[in-house]
Protein backbone atom coordinates (compact mmCIF):
# COMPACT_ATOMS: atom_id res chain seq x y z
CA UNK A 1 0.00 0.00 0.00
CA UNK A 2 2.80 2.42 0.86
CA UNK A 3 4.51 1.69 -2.49
CA UNK A 4 1.26 2.46 -4.36
CA UNK A 5 0.97 5.76 -2.49
CA UNK A 6 4.51 6.74 -3.53
CA UNK A 7 3.97 5.79 -7.19
CA UNK A 8 0.89 7.98 -7.35
CA UNK A 9 2.14 10.63 -4.96
CA UNK A 10 1.31 13.71 -7.03
CA UNK A 11 -2.36 12.88 -7.59
CA UNK A 12 -2.86 11.61 -4.04
CA UNK A 13 -1.22 14.61 -2.39
CA UNK A 14 -3.37 17.01 -4.38
CA UNK A 15 -6.58 15.16 -3.52
CA UNK A 16 -5.87 14.23 0.09
CA UNK A 17 -6.08 17.67 1.83
CA UNK A 18 -9.43 18.45 0.19
CA UNK A 19 -10.82 15.03 1.06
CA UNK A 20 -9.63 15.25 4.66
CA UNK A 21 -11.07 18.74 5.03
CA UNK A 22 -14.49 17.68 3.80
CA UNK A 23 -14.56 14.57 5.98
CA UNK A 24 -13.45 16.54 9.03
CA UNK A 25 -15.97 19.30 8.27
CA UNK A 26 -18.83 16.79 8.06
CA UNK A 27 -17.83 15.11 11.32
CA UNK A 28 -17.49 18.33 13.29
CA UNK A 29 -20.74 19.67 11.85
CA UNK A 30 -22.51 16.41 12.74
CA UNK A 31 -21.14 16.63 16.29
CA UNK A 32 -22.58 20.14 16.55
CA UNK A 33 -26.01 19.13 15.24
CA UNK A 34 -26.11 16.11 17.57
CA UNK A 35 -25.27 18.30 20.55
CA UNK A 36 -21.89 16.68 21.25
CA UNK A 37 -20.39 20.16 20.98
CA UNK A 38 -22.41 22.52 23.13
CA UNK A 39 -23.36 26.13 22.27
CA UNK A 40 -20.65 28.45 23.58
CA UNK A 41 -18.08 25.64 23.77
CA UNK A 42 -14.58 26.57 22.62
CA UNK A 43 -13.24 24.73 19.58
CA UNK A 44 -9.64 23.84 20.42
CA UNK A 45 -7.55 23.08 17.33
CA UNK A 46 -5.19 20.63 19.03
CA UNK A 47 -7.98 18.67 20.68
CA UNK A 48 -10.07 18.40 17.51
CA UNK A 49 -7.01 17.47 15.45
CA UNK A 50 -6.13 14.66 17.86
CA UNK A 51 -9.69 13.36 18.04
CA UNK A 52 -10.08 13.28 14.25
CA UNK A 53 -6.52 12.23 13.47
CA UNK A 54 -5.83 15.14 11.14
CA UNK A 55 -3.47 18.12 11.14
CA UNK A 56 -4.24 21.41 12.84
CA UNK A 57 -4.17 23.12 9.44
CA UNK A 58 -7.12 20.94 8.38
CA UNK A 59 -8.98 21.91 11.56
CA UNK A 60 -8.29 25.60 10.87
CA UNK A 61 -9.93 25.19 7.46
CA UNK A 62 -12.87 23.42 9.09
CA UNK A 63 -13.33 26.23 11.60
CA UNK A 64 -13.20 28.84 8.84
CA UNK A 65 -15.93 26.94 6.99
CA UNK A 66 -18.08 26.75 10.10
CA UNK A 67 -17.60 30.48 10.68
CA UNK A 68 -18.84 31.18 7.14
CA UNK A 69 -21.91 29.03 7.87
CA UNK A 70 -22.65 31.07 11.00
CA UNK A 71 -22.17 28.11 13.36
CA UNK A 72 -18.88 29.28 14.88
CA UNK A 73 -17.89 32.75 16.00
CA UNK A 74 -14.47 34.18 16.75
CA UNK A 75 -13.85 35.44 20.28
CA UNK A 76 -10.75 36.83 22.08
CA UNK A 77 -10.27 33.41 23.67
CA UNK A 78 -10.62 31.54 20.38
CA UNK A 79 -13.40 30.20 18.15
CA UNK A 80 -16.54 29.06 19.93
CA UNK A 81 -19.74 27.38 18.81
CA UNK A 82 -22.22 30.19 18.35
CA UNK A 83 -25.44 30.46 20.29
CA UNK A 84 -28.60 31.16 18.30
CA UNK A 85 -30.63 33.90 19.97
CA UNK A 86 -34.42 34.01 20.04
CA UNK A 87 -34.36 37.00 17.69
CA UNK A 88 -32.14 35.17 15.21
CA UNK A 89 -34.33 32.06 15.39
CA UNK A 90 -37.46 34.11 14.74
CA UNK A 91 -35.82 35.69 11.70
CA UNK A 92 -34.73 32.31 10.35
CA UNK A 93 -38.23 30.87 10.76
CA UNK A 94 -39.79 33.96 9.13
CA UNK A 95 -37.50 33.41 6.14
CA UNK A 96 -38.41 29.73 6.08
CA UNK A 97 -42.14 30.51 6.08
CA UNK A 98 -41.83 32.88 3.14
CA UNK A 99 -39.54 30.69 1.05
CA UNK A 100 -41.00 27.27 1.88
CA UNK A 101 -44.68 28.20 1.59
CA UNK A 102 -44.05 29.78 -1.81
CA UNK A 103 -41.99 26.78 -2.98
CA UNK A 104 -44.61 24.29 -1.78
CA UNK A 105 -47.34 26.15 -3.68
CA UNK A 106 -45.22 26.20 -6.83
CA UNK A 107 -44.46 22.50 -6.45
CA UNK A 108 -48.16 21.66 -6.07
CA UNK A 109 -48.92 23.36 -9.38
CA UNK A 110 -46.50 21.23 -11.41
CA UNK A 111 -45.87 18.04 -9.39
CA UNK A 112 -46.29 14.74 -11.21
CA UNK A 113 -46.35 11.13 -10.00
CA UNK A 114 -42.55 10.94 -9.96
CA UNK A 115 -42.40 14.01 -7.70
CA UNK A 116 -44.90 12.53 -5.25
CA UNK A 117 -43.04 9.22 -5.21
CA UNK A 118 -39.76 11.02 -4.48
CA UNK A 119 -41.36 13.03 -1.66
CA UNK A 120 -42.91 9.94 -0.10
CA UNK A 121 -39.56 8.14 -0.35
CA UNK A 122 -37.93 11.04 1.51
CA UNK A 123 -40.65 10.81 4.18
CA UNK A 124 -39.94 7.08 4.51
CA UNK A 125 -36.25 7.86 5.01
CA UNK A 126 -37.13 10.41 7.70
CA UNK A 127 -39.32 7.86 9.49
CA UNK A 128 -36.57 5.23 9.27
CA UNK A 129 -34.03 7.68 10.67
CA UNK A 130 -36.33 8.47 13.60
CA UNK A 131 -36.76 4.76 14.26
CA UNK A 132 -32.98 4.30 14.23
CA UNK A 133 -32.61 7.39 16.44
CA UNK A 134 -30.25 8.95 13.91
CA UNK A 135 -30.68 12.71 14.11
CA UNK A 136 -28.18 13.31 11.31
CA UNK A 137 -29.91 10.90 8.93
CA UNK A 138 -33.25 12.53 9.73
CA UNK A 139 -31.87 16.01 9.04
CA UNK A 140 -30.33 14.92 5.75
CA UNK A 141 -33.53 13.21 4.61
CA UNK A 142 -35.49 16.33 5.55
CA UNK A 143 -33.18 18.47 3.45
CA UNK A 144 -33.69 16.07 0.52
CA UNK A 145 -37.45 16.42 1.01
CA UNK A 146 -37.29 20.20 0.77
CA UNK A 147 -34.81 20.14 -2.10
CA UNK A 148 -37.30 18.12 -4.17
CA UNK A 149 -39.99 20.70 -3.42
CA UNK A 150 -37.86 23.73 -4.25
CA UNK A 151 -36.32 22.25 -7.40
CA UNK A 152 -39.65 20.91 -8.69
CA UNK A 153 -41.27 24.30 -8.18
CA UNK A 154 -38.41 26.01 -10.01
CA UNK A 155 -37.39 28.02 -6.94
CA UNK A 156 -33.68 27.55 -7.54
CA UNK A 157 -32.48 30.89 -6.13
CA UNK A 158 -34.61 30.42 -3.02
CA UNK A 159 -33.03 26.98 -2.56
CA UNK A 160 -29.57 28.58 -2.71
CA UNK A 161 -30.63 30.91 0.12
CA UNK A 162 -31.92 27.96 2.16
CA UNK A 163 -28.63 26.14 1.62
CA UNK A 164 -26.69 29.13 2.95
CA UNK A 165 -28.82 28.96 6.10
CA UNK A 166 -28.77 25.16 6.16
CA UNK A 167 -26.47 24.69 9.14
CA UNK A 168 -28.46 27.01 11.40
CA UNK A 169 -31.77 25.63 10.11
CA UNK A 170 -30.53 22.10 10.88
CA UNK A 171 -29.37 23.22 14.33
CA UNK A 172 -32.87 24.49 15.09
CA UNK A 173 -34.49 21.39 13.57
CA UNK A 174 -32.36 19.15 15.79
CA UNK A 175 -33.56 21.18 18.76
CA UNK A 176 -37.25 20.83 17.89
CA UNK A 177 -36.99 17.12 17.02
CA UNK A 178 -35.63 16.40 20.50
CA UNK A 179 -38.98 17.45 21.99
CA UNK A 180 -41.13 14.47 22.92
CA UNK A 181 -43.79 13.85 20.28
CA UNK A 182 -42.41 16.32 17.76
CA UNK A 183 -40.92 13.68 15.47
CA UNK A 184 -44.27 11.98 14.89
CA UNK A 185 -46.17 15.26 14.69
CA UNK A 186 -43.67 16.79 12.29
CA UNK A 187 -43.72 13.74 10.04
CA UNK A 188 -47.52 13.82 10.03
CA UNK A 189 -47.46 17.49 9.02
CA UNK A 190 -45.02 16.82 6.18
CA UNK A 191 -47.12 13.87 4.99
CA UNK A 192 -50.18 16.13 4.97
CA UNK A 193 -48.30 18.66 2.84
CA UNK A 194 -47.43 15.93 0.34
CA UNK A 195 -51.08 14.85 0.19
CA UNK A 196 -52.08 18.41 -0.70
CA UNK A 197 -49.31 18.68 -3.28
CA UNK A 198 -50.56 15.42 -4.83
CA UNK A 199 -54.04 16.95 -5.12
CA UNK A 200 -52.62 20.07 -6.78
CA UNK A 201 -53.94 22.21 -3.91
CA UNK A 202 -51.33 24.98 -3.99
CA UNK A 203 -53.06 27.28 -1.49
CA UNK A 204 -53.81 24.47 0.95
CA UNK A 205 -50.26 23.12 0.76
CA UNK A 206 -48.81 26.58 1.37
CA UNK A 207 -51.03 27.10 4.42
CA UNK A 208 -50.14 23.65 5.80
CA UNK A 209 -46.45 24.42 5.32
CA UNK A 210 -46.80 27.73 7.15
CA UNK A 211 -48.56 26.03 10.08
CA UNK A 212 -45.82 23.40 10.24
CA UNK A 213 -43.02 25.97 10.33
CA UNK A 214 -44.83 28.18 12.85
CA UNK A 215 -45.22 25.19 15.20
CA UNK A 216 -41.51 24.46 14.90
CA UNK A 217 -40.72 28.13 15.48
CA UNK A 218 -42.70 28.21 18.73
CA UNK A 219 -41.01 25.05 20.03
CA UNK A 220 -37.51 26.29 19.18
CA UNK A 221 -38.01 29.82 20.51
CA UNK A 222 -39.59 28.58 23.74
CA UNK A 223 -36.58 26.30 24.30
CA UNK A 224 -34.14 29.11 23.55
CA UNK A 225 -35.90 31.39 26.03
CA UNK A 226 -35.52 28.73 28.73
CA UNK A 227 -31.75 28.53 28.16
CA UNK A 228 -31.15 32.28 27.68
Amino acid sequence: MMQADENNSLDRIEARPQTLRLIALDRVRDAILEGRIAPGERLVERSLAERLGVSRSVIREVIRNLESEGLVEGTPSGPRLGMITVDQAEQIYDIRIQLEASAVAACARVANEATIEALRAALADIAAAHKDRSAIAALRATMRFYEIIFQTGGHHIAWEIVQRLNSRISQLRAMTLSVVGRQAAGLERLSGIVDLIAKGDAAGAAKACERHVREASKIACDRLRLTA
